[in-house]
C-alpha cells in the first residue's frame, strides 16, 4: 500500500507562498532550471528542470496515485480544466458538490468527498491502490497530520526567505510533532529535496 504523503516546495523559512499569493518566482525557480522538459498534459505548465531535479520529479510523479486538495485549490485553479498536468485523479474534500463544474466536466476523474477529511482519505486510498496519495500543504497536511494520517513529508527546500504569508503547516494543535530523518534525496538546482517519516508514538 502506498504512503499519504504531504509534499510542498519551501521556503527556508517555512512558507509555500509569500505575502498575497507572492514569491513563487523564488519558490519555483528550479521549474527553470535546467534544459529536461518534464512531461504535462498542459500546454501552458512548462517545467525544464536540471538532470537531478528531473530524476527526482520523475520518481515522484511515478508514485503518485492521486491528489487531495481542498475547495480553495479546486476554485483557484478552476480543477485544471478538468484535467491536473500531471494526468492524475483528484479528490477534493468539500462541504458541497460543485454540480454545474462536474456537468461540464463528466470525464474528470474527480471525486468530491462532502463528509470530512477521514472520509476523503479512505477513497483515496481506495483509488491509489499501491501508490501514493498526496494531500496539499495547508490545512489538509496539517489536519492529516493531527488525525495521525500523515506518513511521509516531502519538502523542496528553496533558498529564499519569505519573512510571511502561507505555511506549509498551518498552527498545529497537537505539536511538537517529531519526524524522523531527513533522508537527503537530491540536491538540485537552487533545491533540495528532502524526505521526512512521521513519526508514530
Amino acid at each position: 500500500m502506498g504512503k499519504v504523503v504531504a509534499g510542498a516546495t519551501v521556503s527556508l523559512d517555512g512558507y509555500v507562498a509569500g505575502p498575497n499569493e507572492s514569491g513563487f518566482e523564488h519558490l519555483f525557480a528550479w521549474f527553470a532550471g535546467g534544459d529536461f522538459e518534464f512531461p504535462s498534459v498542459n500546454p501552458e505548465f512548462k517545467v525544464r528542470l536540471a538532470e537531478p531535479d528531473y530524476r527526482y520529479m520523475r520518481d515522484v510523479v511515478e508514485g503518485i496515485g492521486v491528489f487531495v486538495i481542498g475547495r480553495r485549490m479546486f476554485d483557484l485553479n478552476d480543477g485544471w480544466g478538468g484535467r491536473h498536468p500531471f494526468d492524475k485523479p483528484i479528490v477534493v474534500v468539500t462541504h458541497s458538490v460543485p454540480q454545474p463544474w462536474v456537468a461540464a466536466h463528466p470525464d474528470a476523474p474527480y471525486t468530491f468527498v462532502t463528509d470530512g477529511l477521514p472520509a476523503a482519505i479512505e477513497r483515496a486510498r481506495a483509488i491509489a491502490g499501491d501508490l501514493n496519495v498526496i494531500v496539499t500543504p495547508g490545512k489538509i497536511a496539517s489536519q492529516c497530520l493531527e488525525l495521525g494520517l500523515l506518513d511521509v513529508i516531502w519538502i523542496d527546500l528553496v533558498p529564499v526567505l519569505l519573512g510571511s504569508g502561507v505555511r506549509f503547516f498551518d498552527e498545529l494543535k497537537a505539536a511538537p510533532i517529531l519526524l524522523d530523518g531527513p533522508d537527503l534525496l537530491v540536491e538540485g538546482s537552487r533545491v533540495t529535496h528532502l524526505r521526512y517519516q512521521v513519526r508514530r508514538s
